[in-house]
């Protein structure tokens, strides 16, 4: 029992007075009166130095394969709890699935392909520039970001600049100069791309500093990404089309000779009924109908492969087409005020409980 005791004892020693600790600080609320004042202003002003962001979004509907209605009810309750059955089973998946159109749009060569989209300002600022030069000398920065710039650019060496002819940017995909490589990064943090898990629909937003330059680049980054999607998907078939269109072209090319043969062969020897003669011609009929026979087997090979090209080439439904914002999306500033409410209250607060801790733990001086 005498155990018992002091373990009780010893745990409600071990208990933070809350009422204390609020007492304690509550004694020094002068500091809290002078932490926001700093904090309130300085919150003001980096809020009103951040640039206004607009955000165009896109939301798409991808063509689902077919398959068994308790196959795609598994997999709906599947992707409830995170498992993708069609992604894991090896049964007619596709490698470029939904879940991975992020790491399509975010990939380099997507990127550079968005260099020379043509963008305008809302406000005519600027009209018809490349998203390259838009992000180059249209974007602003806030102040503390112009000063680090300038500080770092005393201590950089001079490099040459981005060369380009007329209005294309000369991009070397596989060596990126430092220019290009932030201009590719800085589209990397325009985009979003999310998929849901449960119903694949596609959602595309696009964040700039102006409300056309974001639903122009959201409408192409959709654009471009279906391209990609409908390219990859239908490569094999395509392939498979111009085969056929090859071997098409040389069957009718054969069919158009034998023909021509078999016309002045008997165009020639209307009136001779030599055996010979007569023999030759079986033999030139025989042979165009060989060709005949080779050329419209392979205009069905044509028709079919068509057909099939058809058949799988996605199909995409738009939900919400890029429209132009009305509203700035950032910057949050009641959020960046808050955050600095509370930023200035836990500071001063985590420096009175020091000070104290410290004044009363010090030695009494006789």
């Amino acid at each position: 029992m005498d155990d018992n005791k002091k373990n009780l004892h010893i745990k409600e020693e071990d208990k933070i007075d809350v009422l204390a600790v609020f007492k304690q600080l509550w004694a020094h609320k002068m500091y809290y009166l002078v932490a926001f004042l700093i904090a309130i202003p300085l919150a003001i002003v980096v809020a009103f130095s951040i640039p206004k962001t607009y955000k165009a979004e896109v939301l798409l509907a991808p063509e689902i394969g077919n398959g068994s209605g308790l196959s795609d009810n598994i997999s709906d309750i599947a992707s409830m709890v995170g498992v993708d059955i069609k992604a894991s089973s090896g049964a007619a998946v596709d490698a470029i699935y939904p879940e991975i159109y992020p790491q399509v749009i975010g990939s380099t060569p997507f990127l550079i392909s968005l260099f020379d989209v043509p963008v305008s300002a809302l406000d005519k600022s600027f009209h018809d520039i490349r998203l390259y030069d838009y992000l180059k000398k249209y974007v602003k920065i806030p102040w503390w970001d112009k000063m680090t710039g300038a500080v770092t650019a005393m201590f950089k060496s001079k490099e040459s600049s981005t060369k380009s002819i007329s209005n294309k940017v000369e991009v070397n995909n596989f060596h990126l100069t430092k220019e290009q490589d932030a201009i590719a990064n800085a589209i990397r943090g325009c985009l979003r791309c999310g998929v849901d898990r449960k119903t694949s629909v596609i959602t595309i937003s696009v964040t700039t500093q102006d409300p056309m330059v974001s639903a122009v680049l959201a409408d192409t980054v959709q654009a471009r990404l279906q391209e990609y999607i409908i390219d990859y998907r239908t490569k094999k078939t395509r392939n498979d089309l111009e085969y056929a269109m090859n071997l098409y072209k040389d069957a009718e090319t054969r069919y158009v000779e034998a023909r021509k043969k078999y016309i002045i062969f008997s165009d020639s020897n209307t009136d001779v009924t030599l055996p010979s003669v007569r023999t030759q011609q079986e033999e030139l009929e025989n042979d165009l109908q060989l060709k005949y026979n080779l050329y419209t087997q392979m205009e069905q090979q044509v028709q079919a492969a068509r057909d099939k090209l058809r058949e799988q080439t996605p199909a995409f439904t738009q939900i919400q087409p890029a429209t132009v914002p009305l509203k700035k999306d950032g910057p949050k500033r009641m959020t960046i005020l808050l955050a600095f409410v509370f930023f200035a209250f836990v500071f001063t607060s985590v420096i009175i409980l020091i000070r104290d801790a410290r004044s009363s733990s010090s030695p009494v001086k006789a």
